[in-house]
Order: structure tokens, then sequence, then C-alpha cells
């Protein structure tokens, strides 16, 4: 569970920045809960703002704790991706993560620039109190004193290259797991990332869907997959797993002979069954709308996160889903019995409908709506709903559309004019149809 997210310095996020998931407003708690975050979190914002830069330098946290003992093997320095106006190519990068893991709380954090890891650390908080477990100032290193007993972690610090985490080398290293384990497993595991559904090259897309077809196969179906088509609403009645066997062919080099090589293939077809005329018919999962893929890919996810109290992290929630499997969604995670091991779903999104109320229940509360905006240098800020202190009956999707909040796009009089005003010749608006010229509109202004 992510308590706490901050940043500094990466791609259009200059100053730190700071993500707080912790409850606000203890009236809004899910009923028969004592979660210590909020299960739910959105960001809204213009485009361009910053919202998916939150979202990329978490992913850029989790790829680093991931893979950072790859970049000791090339020794090819830091790979990031800082602020490019006014900072100094010698300025570092800074990425903290508060979480709750089994039950305990620990701070990580590392620091960065081009070269080599500046700093970094990972305390533990067992009896709410602090323990270190390391501090690492470039090429020193700090055992905790409650770890002594684990000299394991001395022998990795003296083989940890500069340019690499020690948390990567540590976990990697199978001798001290039991100390730095948790938080490990809890990037690689238990933080799951999702972008747009529809995004990637047409190879990468048929992969992704042909590797759900072999987990249903395998796995079995997840909780939530018939629910989801069915609230869908897309006349789905069935699906099934196939397996497909496929004749491929190797060719050899012309000096060979060109002789082709045949061998067989098998892979995994989805397929989803509708009704039409003439009876039921089939239709491959790839050959479906990119909002039903969607739907099945969030299935598992949902499926993965949910059984092991995970996050999952949506950039751009709601691109291919109709608003109502948006709310839905949001839904089974604000949910204690489908969500009874407190999952949470982190998400950016342009669905201003999630900001307001289905079946008369707030889809979002006060403490789990975020705002991007970006002023003039180009450095985007990250603030809540309830800096506003919003009353728990306002109409917020309403007030966030006029602006009340900020985070909106502000459109000028020029480009209105310049849309409005131009009739069949292109000419351009006349004086009358300027609007402080207008005469009162009652009824359609």
């Amino acid at each position: 569970m992510l308590l706490n997210f901050r940043v500094a310095n990466h791609r259009s996020i200059r100053e730190e920045l700071e993500w707080q998931l912790q409850p606000v407003y203890e009236g809004d708690r899910p009923p028969g809960t004592a979660w210590e975050a909020v299960p739910v979190a959105g960001i809204f914002g213009s485009n361009a703002a910053g919202k998916s830069n939150v979202v990329d330098a978490l992913r850029y946290m989790a790829e680093m704790v991931n893979r950072s003992h790859l970049l000791a093997e090339d020794g090819e320095g830091v790979s990031r991706q800082p602020f490019l106006s006014d900072v100094r190519e010698t300025d570092s990068s800074w990425y903290v993560a508060d979480l709750l893991v089994g039950g305990i709380r620990y701070v990580y954090g590392f620091e960065v620039d081009d070269e080599c890891v500046v700093g970094e650390w990972l305390y533990t908080y067992p009896e709410g109190r602090r323990r270190v477990v390391f501090e690492r100032t470039g090429d020193d290193f700090r055992v905790g004193s409650s770890q002594d007993r684990h000299k394991e972690l001395h022998t990795v610090a003296d083989v940890t290259a500069p340019n690499a985490l020690f948390l990567s080398m540590a976990a990697r290293s199978k001798t001290s797991t039991h100390v730095v384990d948790p938080v490990y497993q809890w990037f690689r595991s238990d933080l799951v990332f999702a972008g747009p559904m529809t995004e990637g090259p047409p190879l990468h897309r048929a992969w992704r869907l042909r590797d759900i077809a072999r987990r249903l196969d395998r796995r079995g179906e997840p909780a939530h997959l018939r629910e989801l088509l069915r609230v869908a609403d897309l006349g789905i009645e069935d699906f099934r797993v196939e397996t497909v066997e496929e004749e491929r062919y190797l060719s050899r080099p012309a000096s060979q002979g060109a002789v082709k090589d045949a061998y067989r293939r098998t892979h995994h077809e989805l397929l989803l069954r509708h009704t039409g005329k003439r009876g039921p018919f089939e239709v491959p999962l790839k050959a479906e709308s990119a909002g039903t893929q969607a739907l099945v890919e969030y299935a598992f996810m949902l499926e993965g996160v949910a059984r092991r109290g995970g996050t999952l992290v949506v950039d751009e929630l709601g691109s291919s889903l109709h608003p109502r499997l948006s709310a839905f969604l949001v839904g089974l995670f604000q949910d204690p019995e489908r969500n009874p091991h407190g999952a949470q779903l982190l998400f950016t999104s342009h669905d201003v409908s999630l900001l307001g109320r289905r079946a008369g229940e707030d889809i979002l509360k006060r403490d789990q709506i975020w705002f991007v905006t970006k002023n003039e240098f180009g450095e985007s800020s990250l603030y809540p709903l309830s800096d506003f202190r919003p009353r728990q009956d306002e109409n917020r999707e309403r007030r966030y559309l006029s602006g009340s909040y900020g985070a909106v796009p502000m459109i000028d009089d020029t480009f209105t004019l310049a849309i409005a005003g131009r009739g069949e010749t292109g000419g351009e608006a006349s004086e009358a149809g300027r609007p402080e010229d207008s005469e009162p509109c009652p009824g359609r202004c």
C-alpha cells in the first residue's frame, strides 16, 4: 500500500511534488475499514499539465529498483529525464516512497544524477519508531545498528556499482532478502502499471492478448471478468479459450539451398460468444473493440492486485471505457467486500464524470481527488481537492468544469471568435457577433 510519494526534477516536475494518500476525512472512509491509505486516488487536469509525468515518475522509480543492477553491467551512468529548462545538468533527481507492507511502514528513496546514485536510504518503522536499514551517500554505506546481524549487507555494499541501487543488489544477492525483500517485492510484484489499453505496436498488442488467453487457460477465470462484461452490456454471453496450432517455417540461407524447415507452434485464443440473427457466433478477442479488450485486461490486473493487496496505477483511466465502466472499476476498490486486502487504484483521467455521483453516492471521495496544473515556466504542481475544504454535498464535477478548482484549460476569446465567428464566406466575425456587443439570450446562453 502506497502511503505517500514524492519526486523532484523529473520531466515537467521541477520542485518537490508530493502525492499524499493517507485519509483526510474520517467520515469518507469506506464503511468498516481502517485502511491507512485511500483505496482510490485520481489526478485530473488539462492536457500537457503533467498528470502522466506523476505516474511516469513512480514508474521510473520501480524500473530503477527492478533493473538498476543491469546498469552496473554496462557502465553507462544513469538514464533519467530531468526538468530541462533552467535546471543544470548536474542537478540531481530524487524519488521517495512511503509504503505499508505486511503491516509495517517503510520509507525508501534514492537520489541520482546522470553519472551515479548520489544517495539512497531505507528506513523501517516496526514499532512506530524509525530504524535505519541502510543509508548511502555516494560510495559510503552505513548499515543500521539493528541490522548488524546481517553481515551480508556489508558484503553487498562492496560490490555495488556507483550507478546501481543498493536495494536492487541486496535483494538479488539472495543472502539478505529477509531485510530488504518486502520493499523490493512491492516494487517488483505488488506495483502494477497500465497505460491506455490501445497503446503499443500491433504485434506487441497481439502478444498481450494471446498472453491473456494463456493465463485464462492455465489459471482459470479472474474474479471480476464476467461481472465487468455484464456491466458493460456488450452482448457477450460466454467465452472460452481455444488452443490454436499453426505451422511455421524457418528459412535457410540461399547458400544452403534455400530449404525451409517446418515446425509447429501452439498459442491460445480467447473467443467471446455473441448472439446473432442466425444464432450464436464467436469473435476472437483480437477482433473485438478496444473497450472490450481493455475490460478483459483490467479483469486480470484487478485479480492480481486484489489478491495481494497491491497497487494498480493506470494512466488515462477511461480512455477506452464508457464513464459508467470507469465508475464501476473505481467502485470495486471502494468496496471492502470485493477488496478485502485494501488494494489501491491510482490513476490519471480526463473523465470528469468520476468527480460526480452514481446511484446517489460519490464515485470519488473528497480526499481521493487531486489536480495537476502547469505554470508559465512549464513546471507542474500537484494539489488536493481537500485544500479547498469542500463540502460533502457540493457538486464537484460542475465546480471543476467552471474553474473553481483550477487545472482546467483556459480558452481565450480569440480562439472562440475564430471558430464561431466565421461564416460561409470565411470572413471575419462582425462587430455585432462579438460577445460584448450581443444582446442577452435568456434560455440559451
